[in-house]
């Protein structure tokens, strides 16, 4: 058990199953597995500010001590938090294609994100290697098999790709809260943005803006799926571009 541990941080190796870290007196029902749930629920409900080893021990009924005997540190738990969210993915249909493939891997990642956006504020400290995450990157790197693109390439297609997917989560994330705040949903939002907007471009310094304000761009709702799927589209674009050329030469 040792060799297979070996240069593992605990957390990791207790993830996967490979080295339970011993808990230290009475073990009174807990488990990291019933840890972690508690705390995804603090952090859905709460926000990810509230989540806290004591806040998390108070919402399972034990002492903030208690939870020590399972994890070191807040840390820890953050990481067997995201990798809870995430859970088991799909896994990749060979006769779909790469494209379909990855399509359906950005938009149920997209969806994780979007029902778990405290997600995005865990800082990322380093490459996959939880259970689940490692099983999402599977899944992408098995929809490039018969690409013919080289495996240090189905990587950076990956990091393309997921990169993309969290960028637009974290903006959307980040628009929504501030239209919690102010009361206002996403149709005011536009429009209203659009009448400043018009406002301050009427002097005629900004034509490709004013096209843009007469064209109604601002005056409907729903842009942040059409945007998604906009920008998923030409990625995938790219992606076909080297695929293509790799198939070539």
């Amino acid at each position: 058990m040792k060799g297979r541990t070996g240069g593992l941080p605990p957390v990791i190796a207790a993830a996967w199953g490979l080295g339970e870290r011993a808990a230290r007196g009475p073990k009174r029902g807990l488990s990291p597995e019933r840890i972690v749930a508690a705390a995804v629920k603090v952090a859905v409900s709460e926000g990810l500010g509230a989540v806290s080893m004591g806040r998390v021990a108070a919402e399972l009924g034990a002492s903030t001590m208690s939870l020590y005997r399972y994890l070191s540190s807040k840390d820890e738990l953050l990481v067997l938090m995201v990798d809870a969210a995430f859970g088991a993915p799909e896994t990749a249909t060979p006769a779909e294609g790469w494209r379909a493939g990855l399509s359906r891997w950005a938009r149920a990642h997209r969806e994780v994100l979007r029902r778990h956006p405290w997600v995005l504020s865990v800082p990322i400290s380093g490459p996959p290697l939880t259970p689940h995450q490692v099983a999402w990157l599977e899944w992408g790197l098995a929809s490039l098999s018969d690409t013919g693109l080289a495996e240090e390439e189905k990587l950076s297609v990956m990091i393309l790709l997921s990169g993309f997917v969290r960028n637009e989560a974290t903006l959307n994330a980040s628009i929504t809260e501030a239209l919690r705040a102010a009361g206002s949903n996403e149709e005011e939002l536009a429009t209203g943005y659009g009448r400043m907007l018009d406002g301050l471009t009427a002097t005629g310094r900004f034509p490709a803006l004013r096209r843009m304000i007469a064209a109604g761009v601002f005056a409907g709702s729903g842009r942040p799926d059409d945007d998604f799927e906009f920008g998923l589209e030409r990625v995938l674009d790219g992606i076909d571009s080297l695929v293509r050329e790799r198939g070539e030469s």
